[in-house]
């Protein structure tokens, strides 16, 4: 009697997991959608390099809040419920989107992006690993930059090539939403629910004593990376425009991608390498990767942008995906929700303030002494967690 029921079994998680793979993956790509189009929005809307970088800084404001209230809230009342309610808020970013004629509206619907996305990232990623416990952490690994990948790359190819170029990519967004949220009445609920829904909403931010002189370490390259982030997703197409003259969307979406795609790439390169070992790598291919940037932007050659952009997107990747894998250890199973807060509040404060510092510099300093300046600032973090880390390692080798 077993033998009939094994492969439904099978059958219904292997499915949730695919769907909420696709759908982290999807959520992903809606966030990094208008990246290429900010260039464009800047010239319908007369609007500065601060709006822009403002636009982009709404959602990781609203997504960081959303993450300390509702991230957790699926584990008390079900995956399912969370899915739905993150969908709904992701078309109606889109639609939106569709609609916007100024950048009042376009910051309206990248905050209701952001609350979208807040509940979606959590949600997706502990279905997951509910349904496949082996390979769910590689899997919420990737989605993320591929998701963002194929967002910029998609709508960098549709508004250079396609019609309505303010509201294709939005269409096509808006009907694999739509196709996302008719599919979830097949998938199983994974989580069964528990009462305490109330109190999991207060944020609990905390670094526990024997994670905080490793996170001081961390700390500057963390913010150097989420930084690099920042830029790329609000203001390099624009930059790519300005220094080599190249002002098609394709081209400055298809730069942000291959940054995605390169990050994408470490989390396999590394995986098997001990995380001591890939933050010291990720932090010097960084600033090796920022440097041949700027050597670009310089030249005005948009090869060397790509390359640049190819060789910092390994050292952004792997530090994403290992700084939580050397912090969280080092908390108790009751302190660790606290110390990811921790760390959630600072990387997306990273992941925003640098790139609005950047916005209101660029009227005054001009868009590519800003990219040099800002690039100087991340080639400086990173090498104070490289040395950081290297004073660590030889302190404690059997730690590396």
């Amino acid at each position: 009697m077993s033998k009939p029921t094994s492969p439904a079994i099978f059958t219904s998680t292997s499915r949730m997991t695919v769907y909420s793979f696709l759908g982290a993956v999807t959520i992903s790509a809606c966030s990094s959608a208008p990246t290429p189009l900010y260039h464009l929005y800047q010239e319908l809307f007369h609007l500065s390099p601060a709006m822009i970088t403002l636009i982009f800084s709404s959602y990781a404001f609203a997504l960081l809040a959303t993450l300390l209230t509702l991230g957790g809230l699926s584990d008390y009342i079900g995956r399912r419920p969370l899915i739905l309610l993150a969908l709904f808020f992701n078309g109606a970013a889109l639609m939106i989107f569709m609609l916007a004629e100024s950048g009042a509206m376009l910051m309206a619907a990248r905050i209701v992006q952001g609350m979208g996305t807040g509940i979606a990232f959590p949600t997706f990623g502990a279905a997951i690993l509910d349904t496949d416990k082996e390979r769910g952490p590689l899997l919420n690994s990737v989605t993320a930059f591929l998701g963002l990948m194929i967002g910029t790359l998609a709508a960098g190819t549709l508004v250079a090539f396609a019609p309505e170029p303010t509201r294709l990519i939005y269409e096509v967004l808006l009907g694999v939403t739509i196709a996302g949220i008719l599919m979830l009445a097949f998938m199983p609920e994974t989580a069964a629910g528990r009462p305490g829904a109330l109190a999991a909403m207060r944020p609990q931010v905390s670094v526990p004593r024997a994670a905080r002189s490793t996170l001081l370490r961390v700390t500057p390259v963390n913010v150097a990376g989420w930084a690099l982030g920042g830029f790329y997703l609000s203001l390099m197409p624009t930059l790519v425009a300005i220094a080599t003259g190249l002002t098609s969307p394709f081209v400055g979406g298809s730069v942000v991608a291959t940054l995605m795609l390169s990050a994408t790439a470490s989390v396999f390169i590394f995986r098997t390498w001990r995380p001591q070992r890939v933050l010291f790598t990720g932090a010097v291919v960084l600033i090796a990767g920022v440097a041949v940037t700027l050597v670009g932007v310089h030249l005005q050659n948009v090869g060397v942008l790509f390359l640049g952009t190819a060789i910092a997107g390994l050292g952004f990747g792997s530090i994403f995906a290992n700084i939580l894998r050397i912090m969280l250890p080092l908390a108790a199973a009751h302190e660790r929700a606290g110390l990811f807060s921790a760390f959630l509040v600072e990387s997306y404060l990273a992941f925003a303030l640098p790139a609005i510092a950047a916005g209101l510099a660029a009227p005054a300093l001009g868009l590519s002494m800003t990219a040099y300046v800002y690039g100087g600032g991340i080639i400086l973090l990173a090498a104070i967690s490289l040395l950081a880390t290297r004073v660590s390692s030889a302190q404690s080798p059997a730690t590396c």
